[in-house]
């Protein structure tokens, strides 16, 4: 790594002491930023795994379980651009420290959520207070890393940031697994020691405190967040509500409406939240869209995998774990490669292989979930990860080199948005496929078994919502392996949707140019 780590000097330095100190500057504050954001990372995927004993412990329908992962991507979304915002005013430095304490304090409240009627509420509640606090924290951590590199070596740098995040998030499941078996409210108190670590890298780093003096566009903050929130609301609770009902469209078509609106006074607005002229680069929008379409499928296959490990293949929370660490066995080695090739010719080669790799192999794994076994998997899971691993960093790092006079700030702002929306979104929409399809499949099953059609409705609909309290003894053997079989069926169609955003990407790649962006966002707010 030390080929292609360095910082301008201050002052006058002989070769050597230059190269020295150069190793230290750069590489010690991506350090620190990856240390600061890897609450985050393991977040995404270590609640997925614990989601159903939580669900238990805390008598959580379907619903409410689905919420505990959607409400912190929701407001990772809906608050990324004025984090965005907020490292290019205050500075990058203190928003980092800012989210590292929010973070950790919402975590120890969720960690420390009562029973009763009241658990539900309180644990969603500070799952956005983190989610908050992220939004905060990445978008300074990532104008940290990207100042601290010239363009030519930022491939590489951000490759680094993204395998080891990558690397980062693969310890959720594990750690997940192994913290559940002790209490699941230790999953969020882990973040605590980690909290303080990151503070203290921080401070090591001595990252230049800078900031300016303009606006911060408050109306333009609530917009978006009301705009994304009632979107993902309506599709998240359409099972619940019904696809046609009058709560699900005005969720949904209101929230499109609402970011419109927003979108349209952003262009007026003389210190706007978000530069939408930004998107008038043909590349900037291609590397976004393509970013969308990955993570439409990238953070939801976590929560569907583990749902699928538990109850299909059987597995206890640890060995959902390492299934869903076979992901990053392909993940954070492409994510490395992704990193050179974008240095070497460009994005467009590695968002198109990418994308073309994760599409083959979703779909191949989908095709193997009824065999019940992880070894008939394992070579898919590891392609669909690679594929994934290959196209993030560089699109991420092409839209910032692509996003002329705006600021570090603002374009991480931008990309960050993208991505957690489209996780929500995933979540929300596959969450719903999963939903229908299951309760569809479980009915006709129980059906078929000999339980009148009214009565298995009825209690495929109890097992979606967590409201079963038993079956006769004679059936239970039946029904665990109807639901494992059924929960198989629900999954791969998951995976098929995943393959066909994935499908899209690969679409939306091949319209890129192909050439090289110029790496030069305004400097201002890059501290």
């Amino acid at each position: 790594m030390t080929n292609f780590l360095r910082s301008g000097p201050t002052r006058p330095l002989t070769t050597r002491s230059r190269a020295d100190t150069t190793w230290r500057g750069s590489g010690l504050a991506l350090a620190a930023m990856l240390l600061a954001v890897s609450m985050t990372f393991i977040d995404q995927t270590i609640v997925a795994i614990a989601a159903p004993t939580i669900a238990t412990e805390l008598s959580l329908d379907h619903t409410g379980t689905q919420w505990i992962v959607n409400a912190y991507l929701l407001a990772l979304a809906a608050a990324f651009a004025l984090g965005g915002r907020l490292a290019d005013v205050i500075g990058s430095r203190r928003m980092v420290v800012v989210g590292i304490v929010g973070f950790a304090a919402s975590s120890s409240l969720c960690g420390a959520t009562p029973g009763g009627s009241v658990a539900e509420s309180w644990i969603i509640a500070f799952r956005v207070v983190q989610g908050v606090s992220g939004a905060i924290m990445i978008p300074a951590a990532l104008a940290v890393v990207i100042a601290a590199f010239p363009v030519d070596r930022r491939g590489r740098a951000l490759a680094v940031f993204f395998s080891v995040s990558g690397g980062i998030t693969s310890i959720g499941p594990i750690a997940g697994g192994y913290l559940t078996h002790w209490t699941w409210r230790a999953i969020f108190w882990i973040n605590i020691p980690v909290a303080l670590l990151a503070l203290v890298a921080v401070a090591c780093a001595r990252i230049p405190r800078t900031c300016r003096h303009d606006p911060i566009d408050i109306r333009g903050a609530v917009l978006a967040a009301l705009g994304m929130g009632l979107s993902i609301l309506g599709l998240q609770q359409a099972q619940a509500w019904g696809w046609h009902s009058a709560q699900t469209i005005a969720c949904i078509v209101g929230g499109v409406i609402v970011l419109a609106v927003f979108v349209l006074i952003e262009t007026r607005t003389p210190s706007p939240l978000l530069r939408v002229d930004v998107f008038h680069g043909r590349a900037f929008v291609i590397d976004n869209a393509v970013l969308f379409c990955a993570m439409f499928a990238f953070i939801p296959v976590f929560f569907f995998a583990s749902i699928y490990a538990q109850l299909s293949l059987g597995y206890d929370a640890s060995h959902a774990g390492l299934y869903l660490l076979v992901f990053f066995a392909g993940f954070a080695p492409a994510a490395q490669f992704g990193g050179r090739l974008l240095d070497l010719s460009g994005a467009r080669r590695p968002m198109v292989l990418g994308s073309a790799l994760s599409t083959i192999g979703f779909a191949l794994w989908a095709a193997q979930l009824h065999r019940l076994t992880l070894g008939a998997q394992a070579p898919y899971i590891v392609l669909a990860g690679a594929g994934v691993g290959l196209l993030l960093g560089p699109a991420s790092t092409d839209a910032v080199n692509r996003a002329i006079n705006a600021s570090y700030g603002e374009v991480t702002g931008i990309t960050q948005t993208v991505r957690n929306y489209a996780s929500a979104l995933g979540l929300a929409v596959l969450g719903t496929l999963f939903t229908t399809i299951f309760t569809d499949r479980f009915a006709h099953s129980l059906m078929t078994i000999g339980i009148p059609g009214g009565t298995a409705r009825e209690i495929a609909d109890q097992v979606v919502t967590g409201s079963h309290t038993g079956t006769p003894a004679p059936l239970q053997h039946q029904i665990h392996q109807q639901v494992a079989a059924d929960v198989a069926t629900a999954t791969a169609w998951v995976m098929y949707g995943m393959a066909i955003a994935l499908a899209v990407c690969f679409l939306v790649a091949l319209r890129h140019p192909g050439d090289r962006g110029s790496g030069r966002p305004t400097s201002r707010g890059n501290s």
